[in-house]
């Protein structure tokens, strides 16, 4: 059965929203949008130097991904504008890493791959670690789930309750790395942003709780990915940004319902 590429292709995109609904809450609450675009355009040089010092891509992504949360908290630190800073690495790193790909003849062909997403080239190895990685980057969160709230809410309450900001804010930039280097092969390092802002943002307005907002955030995303592969089979078109497209749309039609 798992022979089915279109099969594997919903499995894996499945898994998928099974760590970016409530990671995408986080992200969405802590206005982090331009830290997870930074971290996925940077996700370009960990594949490149993955490719050129013969290493998994996944360790490379993870590695690049953590090297840009501690740059870009180390010049925060130093007074420089959090803003700036994300833009300034991110276009730097994908910049280095467009051009680092140019040298490695093996690459060429795939790179649109990894920039806009292959799902349908999802194999078996491939799938184990979607959900693999899904499953740690849950039971993470699930893990320090009101300790991430909390410091999420207000960081002198968390410090009140004995709680680490900063520890805090390192677990969600770790489960960030995460997604990223397992999403990056699905919608590419272009889109993974997207899909972890906008089905949390369109279950937003329909959520009254942080965990309902996480659970409509994570079906929302099953939705699109569903949607996104039957419209890329019917109309031929790319199954990455079909995907995040049915999401837009999803949150489009929930827009024009009445806040609750």
């Amino acid at each position: 059965m798992l022979d089915d590429f279109l099969l594997r292709a919903a499995l894996a995109g499945l898994g998928l929203t099974l760590a970016t609904g409530p990671l995408g809450a986080f992200v969405v609450w802590r206005r982090m949008a331009y830290f997870g675009d930074a971290t996925a355009h940077a996700a370009i040089l960990g594949v490149a130097l993955s490719f050129g010092f013969g290493i998994s891509v996944y360790v490379g992504i993870i590695a690049v991904a953590l090297g840009m949360a501690i740059t870009v908290a180390s010049l925060a630190g130093r007074g420089n504008a959090m803003d700036a800073t994300l833009g300034v690495l991110a276009h730097s790193a994908l910049a280095f890493g467009l051009v680092a790909a140019s040298f490695l003849a093996q690459v060429r062909v795939d790179l649109s791959a990894w920039l806009f997403g292959d799902i349908l080239a999802v194999g078996r190895g491939d799938l184990a670690v979607v959900w693999a990685g899904s499953g740690v980057v849950l039971g993470l969160l699930v893990w320090r789930w009101q300790a991430l709230l909390t410091a999420t809410v207000n960081e002198e309450l968390a410090v009140a309750a004995g709680l680490n900001p900063r520890r805090e804010g390192l677990v969600l930039t770790l489960a960030l790395a995460l997604v990223v280097a397992v999403a990056i092969k699905i919608v590419g390092a272009l889109l993974i942003a997207a899909m972890l802002i906008i089905p949390a943002a369109a279950a937003r307005r329909l959520a009254r709780g942080p965990e309902g907002m996480a659970l409509g955030a994570s079906l929302i995303g099953a939705t699109a990915v569903l949607v996104g592969l039957y419209a890329s089979l019917r109309l031929d078109t790319p199954a990455g940004p079909s995907i995040v497209a049915a999401s837009a749309i999803i949150f489009a039609a929930i827009a024009l319902l009445p806040r609750r």
